[in-house]
């Protein structure tokens, strides 16, 4: 195996294997904070497919995360909380809906882009609060049946916190691997020149809205991938989680992380969703601290948590690389 690839399968091993450890040496509490950041970290890695790898700045995002989450536990609710039929479902759901919003909105640019994606969140926050047959309205969606998976009479049930982290983390890390293909493929490199050169790509014979709508979809299929587990783990899906706040956490999360990276944004939604309950329960002006936060990201670290590891490491490398040289240049002298 190539050096580069072994070290690549070493650091996810290390990573992977602790996660898996949690439910056997984590409390309760642990489990269930470490799940709803895996959750929001695959919420916040959909729209860095937008923002950071394509340059759409969309601030109506959480219209899919609230679309898969009413849809999977409407249709758990009625129909079968088998997860291996509302997912799929609720998914397809979801990028039906990203389909006609993405329809509508890409061909536009820049600031037109962005209130556009709000005007059209607004549009199904106002959905969601007027369907009561189906989303509850202002009362939520409550009493969601917990997941399971059934195939024939075999049935895996999910109702502790522990099987439905593991539940959680499996789904994170399939769809981790399915957006790190996407952004590695040539239609990644695409979107990155969509971002860096728009204009370039289309002299050259690029479709570049055809791209732009494709990613819209697939950015709000796997925001409803992540509104699909939170409604399985919530139990309960509210106006709240489709509001524009809603839109502005996640780009928080992503901006904090580090735009442009897939890791940046779980470590961003890590950080957002660990400060604010610190926070939260410390003082009752929590959103302006973590507003100052964020203005501190975005002055000072532009680049995010992940730049500042990334730093940190090539630092760290350089100081052993010096201290090498050194001893060797003494060993010679």
């Amino acid at each position: 195996m190539p050096r580069p690839r072994l070290q690549a399968f070493a650091l996810g091993a290390a990573i992977i294997l602790p996660l898996l450890c949690v439910p056997l040496v984590g409390s309760s509490f642990v489990v269930k904070t470490l799940t709803e950041v895996l959750i929001f970290g695959i919420f916040a890695m959909s729209l860095d497919l937008l923002l950071g790898y394509t340059g759409l700045v969309s601030f109506g995002h959480a219209a899919f995360f609230g679309v898969g989450a009413y849809a999977a536990g409407y249709l758990a609710k009625v129909l079968t909380p088998n997860t291996l039929i509302v997912l799929p479902l609720a998914v397809l759901a979801t990028a039906a809906v990203a389909l006609v919003i993405g329809f509508l909105t890409v061909r536009l640019l820049g600031v037109y882009f962005l209130m556009l994606t709000l005007a059209f969140g607004q549009m199904i926050y106002a959905l969601a609060d007027r369907w009561t047959a189906v989303t509850g309205g202002s009362n939520g969606l409550a009493s969601i049946p917990r997941p399971q998976i059934s195939v024939g009479s075999a049935t895996v049930l999910f109702e502790d916190a522990n099987a439905g982290y593991l539940l959680v983390l499996a789904c994170f890390l399939l769809t981790y691997a399915a957006m790190r293909g996407i952004v590695r493929s040539h239609f990644g490199h695409v979107l990155a020149g969509i971002r860096e050169n728009e204009p370039r790509l289309r002299s050259i014979g690029y479709d570049t809205t055809r791209f732009k709508l494709l990613v819209f979809m697939l950015a709000g299929m796997f925001a409803g991938v992540a509104g699909t587990l939170y409604a399985g783990y919530n139990r309960f899906v509210s106006t709240n989680d489709v509001y524009w706040t809603s839109s502005g956490q996640v780009l928080i999360m992503v901006v904090i992380g580090g735009a442009g990276t897939l890791v940046g944004p779980v470590l961003g939604a890590a950080m957002v969703l660990l400060m604010q309950n610190f926070l939260s329960s410390a003082t009752e002006r929590w959103p302006t601290i973590m507003g100052l936060i964020f203005i501190l990201f975005v002055f000072g670290a532009r680049r995010g948590l992940f730049g500042l590891l990334i730093d940190l490491r090539t630092r760290i490398g350089a100081a052993v690389g010096g201290t090498r040289a050194r001893d060797e240049s003494g060993t010679r002298g």
